[in-house]
């Protein structure tokens, strides 16, 4: 399937995806090879790999969807950015993700490299996503449409955290698809009224693609903490205290952590989300509790 098929997949919706990171050592590596046989036998529809900053991942992030694709037998997705990449750059890795027979790609702007404030445009490159999506239908042309993505970007219930204001954000989402993106995925959100208030927002400004709510278990206090403090994320009151209560704690953390991933879930799945996205952070016990308490709620919706 590609993001494109999330508007007519009935019998399929609602799509569950999951995303996982090129672990940085060949330790990890074979561990995150194990961790993805526990969460292929989930059966999600697809699995979306992202990768580091200036792209240093960004080989291990192809091999890692290829071998999703062709080994696992799930769809998967890679993540492009304009970090790091001339154009000429970003036609070659294209190719090489086709090849590689990986159909679907998460275009996203990037974060400044590690140590830096502010995003700089690469040498014959690109600043926003929106050229970036223009840039991958722009490359489809060329190649006569032997080649073809579906594409997923990036939005924000709260706002990206270099946005002035939610309003500017909703522009420059509306960029984004109107240049051809087939599906949005949201940032992480610990309260769903952020994400039902978002999707009205967007559609009043005319965007009518899916709205995919993206959703991260909680594992650990501190690491979550250094997450949401990034991406700007709000940590509702009740929730701060049971995590403060766990901050040495990563056993009650992630208790806390799948309770509300659930709880989210569900409420989501009730209200006709047209799929969940779940940041999985390279990890598949949590999901394994989680997914089976979701299995009636997604058999009944997918009956």
């Amino acid at each position: 399937m590609l993001f494109s098929d999330y508007s007519n997949y009935k019998d399929k919706k609602p799509i569950i995806s999951f995303e996982i990171f090129p672990p940085k050592t060949e330790k990890g590596y074979d561990n995150l090879k194990n961790e993805l046989s526990e969460l292929a036998a989930l059966n999600p529809d697809l699995i979306t790999v992202t990768y580091g900053a200036m792209g240093t991942t960004r080989e291990k992030t192809l091999d890692i969807a290829s071998l999703i694709k062709n080994h696992f037998g799930i769809e998967s997705a890679c993540h492009l950015t304009c970090v790091g990449a001339t154009k000429k750059e970003l036609d070659i890795i294209l190719q090489r993700i086709n090849d590689a027979g990986v159909r679907n790609i998460v275009a996203l702007r990037g974060d400044p490299p590690e140590g830096t404030q502010t995003f700089v445009k690469p040498e014959d490159g690109y600043s926003y996503g929106n050229e970036l999506v223009e840039h991958i239908r722009n490359f489809e042309a060329k190649t006569g449409n032997k080649c073809h993505f579906g594409i997923a970007v990036a939005g924000y219930p709260e706002k990206h955290v270099e946005a002035c204001e939610l309003a500017t954000d909703l522009v420059n989402l509306k960029r984004k698809v109107d240049a051809g993106a087939d599906v949005v995925i949201t940032q992480l959100f610990f309260n769903n009224d952020f994400y039902f208030d978002y999707v009205k927002r967007v559609r009043d400004i005319g965007v009518t693609v899916p709205i995919i709510p993206g959703i991260m278990p909680i594992l650990s206090a501190k690491q979550i903490g250094r997450i949401t403090s990034m991406c700007g994320t709000t940590i509702p009151l009740e929730l701060k205290e049971k995590l403060d209560s766990a901050i040495d704690d990563d056993n009650k953390a992630r208790d806390i952590g799948i309770e509300l991933c659930i709880q989210q879930s569900k409420e989501l799945l009730a209200q006709g989300v047209p799929g969940i996205h779940f940041y999985v952070l390279n990890k598949s016990s949590h999901m394994i509790t989680i997914m089976d308490a979701l299995s009636d709620d997604l058999q009944n919706l997918r009956a």
